[in-house]
């Protein structure tokens, strides 16, 4: 089946080196790890894993390739693409795990007892529902204080991805929360039941029900579609995760991981780097290869990299190379305070910019988007445009989360999260009102899925005068996108109950220019699309990618990089400027609580530094400004991270001191400040 003339006669396996031609060319009826470094060329190597296996003979259908973005499985099989030009890709299972899981739980799901036309909850509506059913419940009502609806979501969210008990997950990570336990129980029975009723499902769920759905009888169905399996970023997988690939492959499948654990940054969300690490204890007759071939950086970037990684105490041992030439090495600037770190990296990116380095080739990286708050500043009094990502995420606007609420109405008429949203929205309607409407509804939901719709578009509810029109006007919009036994197209049902919703933003809000503007860009989005669950389920699994632009860039300008660390995993720039590299910042005071807290800080920071091709400055203040309680700014004084100690000889060293500055108009910026089952046994 697999023809050895490939290994001579497909001209793109002569451009991989012998580490990644060996991973390509692996055996595919054992298990293979390939450990890939920074910069190591892991992508194209995956990908030419693919074209490889389809040239061979595979059937591109049945090939499941799983990334932890659309994105990044959309750019693998780009690349595949190139390599096979016989052959179609489009065939190939290519998405996320919770992608994947909602296709398979949408054909197969009522063997697991999932009901058809399910919603799936993004986290925030997750978290809301925990809100509602906490203060239903009254037990927050108390005179001692009681977990938000944000710690029960992350609490319940770190139980069932790392699959640690209840109790043991509050002593570990919410101490403060021993005394309520038994109320979390019951808030989280209340939950699960609550989401049944409704036909809902939260992320943490499609991964429980997946793996419940390969541990059913249907699960030899579900395994027979795939003869392999690849994962990207295998570090970044949970207890759960794995499960399931062991569940689709066996301990001694054709499965192929792929990842770093060196840049295992996820630990907050239950991501394990113990899955890359102890793969070859779980799994059996496992092969490794080692990526150490680094293409981007150059060899004074990667000498510090590697020196900071060598004081890790459990990492895969490794040392990335590269045969570019010796170039400068990396900067630290110890600066007076933060005026002065955004005057350096101000005039630092203006000086590159001069020499022929654009700014969206130059990148200012930081452990939290609070950081950059100075230095915002100061990019505006120097007219620099700048994008930052790492902030709030585009479907998690409001407006935009209102829009795909009235969806969600049309898709699960049981959604009371989606109803409570949309019925808010009309002048006159509060959350009281909302739930009155909401019964009135859903009672009439035993004959059909649709009738909940029907009833409020002929109901005669007990609203305002006020509200009675935009209840009106609702109820022709959803009438309208459902069509009159045909659906319509998934842009023009948009229209429909975007409409109504511009006119009730209009009512809200007097700057509705941004707004509508992103109404504009969901409908553009929805244009590929031609069944609305589909769309709804893409924007919630893996939505458009999470940018606040912050400063406002015409389209054809250039433009400086501002990016939180976490959201730049992946991306390279020329030059990278790593700001408030402080002890307390990075690694953060608030993360070294936590067992394996301060080796997950170096790997972030580690992650940092390689992001760099050929500029590397490391910045931090000494005289950091906070302001506390809402009182006078106060200050402290700070020491250069802890992960550069005894590294002096890797690195140049710089002071800098205020810049003379007349302009009045300058502003030192001030710190800113299945389910049941496995939920049961594991709150037990």
């Amino acid at each position: 089946m697999f023809a050895s003339s490939l290994d001579q006669d497909a001209g793109w396996l002569g451009e991989l080196n012998d580490a990644q031609r060996g991973a390509v060319l692996h055996s595919p009826g054992s298990p293979l790890r390939i450990v890939a470094g920074a910069g190591s060329g892991k992508t194209r190597t995956l990908a030419a894993r693919v074209a490889w296996l389809i040239e061979s003979g595979v059937s591109a259908e049945r090939i499941l390739l799983l990334t932890f973005t659309r994105r990044a499985a959309a750019e693998m099989l780009r690349r595949a693409s190139g390599m096979t030009t016989s052959r179609d890709l489009r065939a190939v299972w290519g998405g996320t795990f919770h992608s994947t899981a909602n296709r398979l739980l949408r054909q197969y799901g009522e063997t697991v007892g999932l009901a058809p036309g399910f919603t799936v909850l993004d986290q925030g509506d997750a978290t809301d529902l925990f809100g509602i059913v906490r203060t239903e419940s009254g037990l927050a009502s108390g005179k001692r204080r009681f977990p938000q609806k944000s710690t029960l979501a992350a609490m319940y969210t770190r139980v069932i991805n790392a699959q640690v008990p209840l109790g043991v997950t509050v002593e570990e990570r919410f101490p403060w929360c021993r005394d309520h336990v038994d109320s979390i129980k019951e808030i989280v029975r209340r939950y699960t039941e609550r989401k049944q009723e409704t036909n809902t499902v939260d992320y943490d769920d499609l991964l429980l029900y997946l793996r419940a759905l390969l541990q059913s009888p249907v699960g030899a169905t579900v395994r027979s579609m795939f003869d392999h399996v690849l994962v990207d970023e295998y570090q970044d997988t949970n207890a759960v995760q794995v499960d399931i690939l062991e569940a689709l492959c066996g301990l001694a499948g054709p499965l192929t991981v792929v990842g770093d654990d060196a840049q295992a940054i996820y630990g907050f969300r239950a991501a394990s780097a113990d899955n890359l690490l102890r793969f070859d204890a779980r799994f059996h007759s496992v092969t490794t290869v080692m990526l150490e071939q680094n293409y981007r950086s150059t060899p004074q970037i990667l000498a510090l990299a590697n020196a900071v990684m060598t004081r890790s105490t459990d990492t895969v041992p490794k040392t990335l190379w590269s045969n570019r030439r010796d170039a400068v090495k990396p900067t630290v600037h110890t600066c007076t305070d933060e005026a002065t770190q955004a005057d350096v990296i101000c005039d630092l990116v203006l000086e590159r910019r001069e020499h022929g380095v654009s700014l969206r080739d130059q990148a200012v990286l930081f452990r939290t988007g609070h950081h950059a708050d100075g230095l915002e500043m100061e990019l505006g009094r120097r007219n620099i445009p700048f994008v930052k990502y790492g902030g709030l995420k585009f479907v998690e606007a409001a407006h935009v989360k209102d829009l795909v609420a009235m969806l969600r109405i049309l898709d699960n008429p049981r959604d009371e999260l989606a109803w409570h949203r949309v019925l808010e929205l009309v002048p006159g309607i509060g959350p009281k009102t909302a739930a009155r409407v909401f019964e009135a509804v859903s009672r009439s939901a035993e004959d059909g899925a649709t009738e909940p719709l029907v009833a409020f578009m002929c109901g005669d509810f007990m609203v305002t005068s006020e509200s009675r029109p935009w209840i009106g006007r609702l109820g022709d919009a959803f009438g309208k996108a459902l069509g009159d036994g045909n659906e319509p197209l998934v842009p023009l049902q948009i229209e429909y109950v975007g409409s109504v919703l511009a006119d009730l933003l209009t009512e809200r809000y007097d700057n509705l220019a941004v707004r509508l503007g992103d109404l504009d860009q969901l409908h553009a989005l929805s244009a590929e699309y031609t069944r609305r669950s589909q769309f709804i389920a893409d924007l919630t699994l893996d939505p458009p990618d999470s940018t606040s632009q912050v400063s406002d860039p015409h389209l054809d300008d250039d433009y400086l990089v501002l990016s939180t660390i976490h959201s730049a995993k992946g991306g390279e720039w020329d030059s990278v400027y790593v700001m408030h590299a402080a002890d307390g910042n990075l690694p953060s005071d608030l993360a070294l609580g936590d067992d394996g807290g301060l080796e997950e800080e170096r790997r972030l920071f580690y992650v940092a530094l390689t992001r760099a091709k050929n500029n590397l400055d490391i910045l931090y203040p000494q005289r950091f400004y906070f302001r506390r309680f809402g009182g006078d700014p106060s200050h402290t004084y700070a020491q250069p991270t802890r992960f550069l100690d005894g590294l002096g000889g890797l690195v140049n060293k710089v002071a800098a001191t205020p810049a003379v500055d007349t302009d009045s108009a300058r502003t030192v910026a001030v710190g800113a400040d299945p389910v049941t089952d496995v939920v049961s046994a594991l709150f037990e």
